[in-house]
């Protein structure tokens, strides 16, 4: 499948690691240029090295937050008009809802909800004058089947994806797409942070934990990155202009219903 990205610049959002690295090789290896944010400044130079190993492409690494508006101004002077934004950030830690105080709800907001449609706002024009735009936001299976622990992702989150179902309908006409993918459980180091006090609670290891996980899923494993890496090149490529406002869900078969 040609996907007709070759040529394409995108901007990807906290990918020196895990889904977000996954998304910048994946499209890199379609011909983008990538330019890839990160907090750790040698992780994510790291990660650049070897994205241009691998494809050959021009990466620029902006070490900042993406989450403060520092990180997003510095982000968008090394790629100013992107062909596609991946939007990206760390969820809020989880806990229990009684012990969040207001200050923690607008940090949740700011990171999995604020940052991403202000990256949009900056972005979303230039696409649209450009009759060329991908957007996908890297959300969580949370939004169609809420995970008690991490109450503060699963309202954030799913703030964006009542944003976007409405923005999406208003740009599609200029064949600027806003889709979201939401991971389930995939081998990266948040799932093995996220794993670890289950995994003490029950008082196994984590990766026995892992692998009870894996198979209480219909696939019977834990997904590999480069899956959901492919799955962004999807809705990013040039043929995927009738697919709007979608939430693709990447979990195995996890979510059981009829209608998704």
């Amino acid at each position: 499948m040609d996907t007709g990205l070759k040529g394409k610049t995108a901007l990807v959002c906290a990918a020196s690691k895990g889904l977000g690295r996954a998304c910048a090789m994946a499209l890199a290896q379609e011909g983008v240029d990538v330019t890839i944010t990160a907090r750790t400044a040698a992780t994510l130079e790291e990660t650049a090295e070897a994205i241009r190993r691998a494809t050959g492409v021009k990466v620029t690494a902006v070490a900042g937050d993406i989450t403060t508006e520092a990180g997003r101004a510095a982000a968008l002077a090394a790629c100013p008009s992107p062909d596609i934004l991946i939007n990206n950030a760390g969820g809020p830690p989880p806990g229990d809802f009684r012990n969040w105080d207001r200050d923690t709800w607008i940090a949740a907001l700011d990171a999995n909800m604020l940052t991403p449609i202000f990256l949009i706002k900056a972005v979303i024009d230039g696409m649209i004058g450009r009759k060329f735009g991908r957007i996908v936001n890297i959300t969580s299976g949370s939004v169609k089947s809420p995970i008690p622990a991490i109450g503060m992702s699963n309202g954030a989150r799913a703030g964006l994806t009542g944003f976007v179902a409405g923005l999406s309908r208003q740009v599609a006409r200029d064949n600027v797409t806003i889709n979201n993918l939401l991971p389930g459980p995939f081998l990266t180091d948040r799932l093995r942070s996220n794993t670890k006090a289950a995994a003490e609670a029950a008082g196994v290891d984590v990766d026995t934990m892992l692998q009870q996980r894996a198979k209480a899923t219909p696939a019977g494993r834990v997904g590999d990155p480069a899956e959901f890496g492919a799955a962004c090149v999807f809705l990013c490529s040039a043929s995927s202009g009738f697919v709007v406002g979608q939430n693709l869900l990447l979990d195995g078969g996890a979510f059981n219903s009829t209608m998704g």
